[in-house]
């Protein structure tokens, strides 16, 4: 009897907290909205996450403005559902305005809660509706860009953006706002790309998701460049061999391991510069044209198409993208402008480098160090000591290697240190801009 009783109690017991799992349960489901207000349209998905203890049973959500109702998602759910993500887009009906609008979620569970009706979750969520593309206005005139050179185009946009910049063939470079309310975008023309696929335009996406997409009036100045026959040495294999072959443990010999550093390593040091060129200034810190490595020669040029030779036979091609200047060993290195460090490391192909930062996207390169004099997130000032030149990384002798870089994509440095085209290109633009803002 006394074993009876035990049993009959306990299983009072669990039907007394079954019940009250489901019957105390008197919350409704928990909602979170990926988005809880602002700009909001038919183009961005919106994803609504549910969680139930007792269960889910059914969903409903609906767009209200003014009057008028306009359903987006209703669903029921399988018994035991306990979580759930929907993900939707607003409706794009004709009846559907440009202004306030209220998205209203309605959620129930399956507790026995309520004679078994369950628990309701309402919330409401205001937005502002905004289903047409912002307007953007092109303030500067004369694009003239040289291959492997730069271009700046400013312009104004009516909204707040999420993502602007200049966009050509696959590629994009982000334009930054300007104290004065106007947008400037540094963007090159790539020394490598055909000119049929040079189509640059602005791209303007705003908070709700709406996109627009400018053409600018721009003209194109070809540009050849040279082509250099490098001989290889067993020297400078050995040398290249000493340096890079714990990053190429699988590349047997010298020669495999240059043309492992020059292909696959060229390419990684390449996808560090993209990064890199994210770590900017939204202004400039430069002031006037960019200093070069004085008392020096140049050894090599920019875009010069290399083709690598071993015992009479070509083994490699590769485009060479900066510009090498001999002074004597060790010379003292100056950073070209005003800026800020973002790079004071080893870089693959560079060797020993330091990257300083000058706004707007814009950065400079300096390789092949044999001693690195700053460290990352110092400042700097046109003329500051910043290393002394070596042969580290690829590097077949003394020498700097000179990069200027911008948003990643390495570009032609002549142009930076020839100051009339600074002010007709970038400066005078920048400041029309400017004047033009204050004058409203």
């Amino acid at each position: 009897m006394k074993t009876t009783a035990v049993a009959v109690i306990l299983i009072i017991l669990l039907l007394l907290g079954f019940g009250a799992y489901y019957f105390v349960d008197t919350a409704g489901p928990a909602l979170a909205l990926s988005r809880q207000s602002g700009p909001i349209s038919s183009r961005v998905d919106v994803t609504l996450r549910l969680r139930d203890r007792s269960g889910l049973r059914s969903l409903s959500v609906n767009l209200v403005q003014g009057q008028k109702s306009f359903p987006v998602l209703a669903k029921e759910y399988p018994t035991g559902t306990k979580e759930a993500a929907e993900t939707f887009r607003l409706p794009a009906q004709p009846g559907l305005k440009e202004g306030p609008v209220r998205l209203e979620v309605r959620a129930a569970d399956s507790s026995f809660f309520g004679f078994g009706s369950g628990n309701r979750t309402e919330q409401a969520f205001n937005f502002e509706y905004q289903n047409k593309p912002p307007a953007v206005a092109i303030l500067s005139s004369a694009h003239n860009i040289s291959r492997g050179g730069v271009g700046l185009v400013v312009y104004s946009v009516n909204r707040e953006l999420v993502k602007t910049g200049v966009v050509f063939a696959d590629r994009f470079y982000p334009a930054y706002l300007q104290p004065g309310g106007f947008y400037a975008c540094l963007f090159p023309f790539p020394s490598d790309l055909p000119q049929e696929r040079f189509i640059p335009k602005v791209l303007a996406v705003d908070r709700a998701g709406n996109e627009r997409v400018t053409g600018i009036y721009y003209h194109v100045l070809e540009k050849s460049f040279p082509r250099d026959r490098i001989e290889l040495t067993d020297a400078f294999l050995e040398k290249v061999s000493g340096e890079f072959k714990d990053r190429f443990p699988k590349a047997a010999t010298p020669l495999e391991i240059f043309l492992k550093v020059n292909g696959e390593g060229r390419q990684a040091d390449r996808k560090i510069l993209y990064q890199v060129g994210l770590k900017t200034s939204t202004t400039p810190f430069w002031e006037g044209e960019f200093l070069r490595l004085p008392n020096s020669a140049p050894k090599g040029s920019f875009s010069q198409l290399r083709s690598y030779f071993y015992h009479g036979k070509q083994v490699d091609e590769q485009y060479h993208l900066g510009i090498d200047l001999a002074s004597l060993a060790h010379s003292k290195v100056p950073a070209a402008n005003n800026g800020r460090v973002v790079w004071a490391d080893d870089l693959g192909i560079y060797g020993q480098c330091v990257i300083i930062d000058h706004g707007l996207g814009l950065q400079t390169l300096y390789g092949h160090l044999s001693r690195i004099g700053v460290k990352e997130g110092d400042q700097v000032k046109k003329g500051d000591i910043i290393g002394d030149t070596g042969d580290t990384g690829l590097a077949g002798g003394d020498h700097l290697h000179f990069g200027v870089v911008v948003s990643g994509q390495e570009v032609n440095p002549i142009e930076w240190w020839d100051p009339s085209w600074i002010k007709n290109n970038v400066t005078d633009k920048l400041e029309e801009a400017k004047q033009s803002g204050s004058a409203k």
